[in-house]
């Protein structure tokens, strides 16, 4: 037992280094090809830069998913939508000039902000609704695929003809294109996708890994999923998030957080596709809508952070990343007692 429990942490090690490592590198060609293929920091970061964050949620949740375990499948893509707006709070706290979401407001990132409010509130409100399926989907399951597609584009209508501008302000930094680059454009995107690849197969590594340690130790689906595999497959929005801030594109970084969760709901509805059962939304435990809840509120302390604009909080750290810092805190507390 100890020979597998110690091969599993070893292969869980492994792969979330290979996120991390991949995902450092991720955030400099984003930067990069939002410039060069003229879609902007905000599109990119919520069309591709999103997507592939979101590949070990995805091939680690409908792993988890596909083997009949929805705790552990919708507890990681839940907890990880959770971890994401944590790493905005993490980031404001790197950023030293000023507040994040002042210096990275943005009427697209407003648009996300309350699109993903949106979005998390349909797999909880499968979660009370009677328990039917129609080829072993969900009702709700294609409305959230349907409701994604839509707010894209009205977050694209939104980047291409904007109703209201922020006000300017000396510690706003908008979205300027780089006017030199190295290398050719195709060698760019091939690094990408390759990074791309190589990060969507750590994720199913992680949770792979994580079923033995769940198996060997005795924790529970709930808890490993919504905070060990959680943590491990969001280490890219984490990496990807503080180079971008590096890298000094700012709208990237945000774009990229609420994009990645708006996905990762996509990533819900891909789990009760895959489950082999009925709906996964009636057979998880009910301490998962917890996660879901907590996403909500900390989405919307997020969103009035932005229309606040507070320029520089306690500590040059807004008010709204020490709230979802805390938020987050009391919800981990609830999620171990009740694990």
């Amino acid at each position: 037992m100890f020979s597998s429990l110690t091969f599993h942490l070893i292969v869980f090690g492994i792969a979330a280094l290979s996120i991390v490592l991949a995902g450092s590198r991720l955030a400099r060609l984003a930067d990069e090809l939002a410039d060069r293929t003229g879609m902007g920091e905000a599109m990119f970061g919520v069309l591709l830069l999103a997507g592939v964050t979101s590949l070990p949620d995805f091939a680690a949740t409908l792993s988890a998913a596909m083997d009949s375990r929805p705790d552990l499948a919708m507890s990681n893509v839940m907890g990880s939508m959770a971890v994401n707006l944590v790493f905005l709070g993490i980031a404001d706290i790197v950023y030293r000039k000023a507040n994040l979401e002042h210096a990275a407001a943005s009427p697209v990132n407003l648009m996300l902000a309350g699109l993903l409010i949106v979005l998390l509130t349909l797999p909880l409100l499968a979660i009370v609704t009677p328990s039917v399926s129609f080829w072993g989907v969900h009702p709700v399951t294609p409305v959230i695929v349907v409701a994604y597609l839509f707010g894209l584009h009205l977050v694209h209508q939104t980047q291409s003809i904007p109703m209201w501008f922020p006000r300017s302000t000396r510690q706003t930094v908008p979205d300027k294109p780089e006017k030199q680059h190295h290398g050719s454009l195709a060698a760019t995107w091939l690094g990408f996708i390759a990074l791309a690849l190589v990060t969507c197969i750590a994720g199913w590594m992680v949770m792979e890994s994580a079923k033995g340690i769940a198996d060997h130790t005795g924790l529970s689906d709930t808890l490993v999923g919504g905070l060990f595999t959680a943590l491990a497959t969001s280490t890219p929005e984490l990496v990807t998030t503080i180079a971008a801030i590096r890298y000094g594109a700012l709208t990237l970084a945000v774009s990229n957080i609420f994009g990645t969760n708006c996905f990762n709901i996509l990533v819900v509805a891909a789990a009760d596709a895959g489950y082999p059962h009925n709906s996964i939304y009636h057979d998880m435990s009910p301490v998962q809508m917890t996660w879901g809840l907590v996403s909500i509120l900390m989405t919307a302390i997020l969103l009035l952070g932005m229309v606040r604009r507070e320029t520089y909080g306690i500590g040059r750290i807004g008010f709204e990343s020490a709230l979802i810092l805390s938020v987050y805190v009391i919800a981990l507390g609830i999620i171990v007692l009740n694990g």
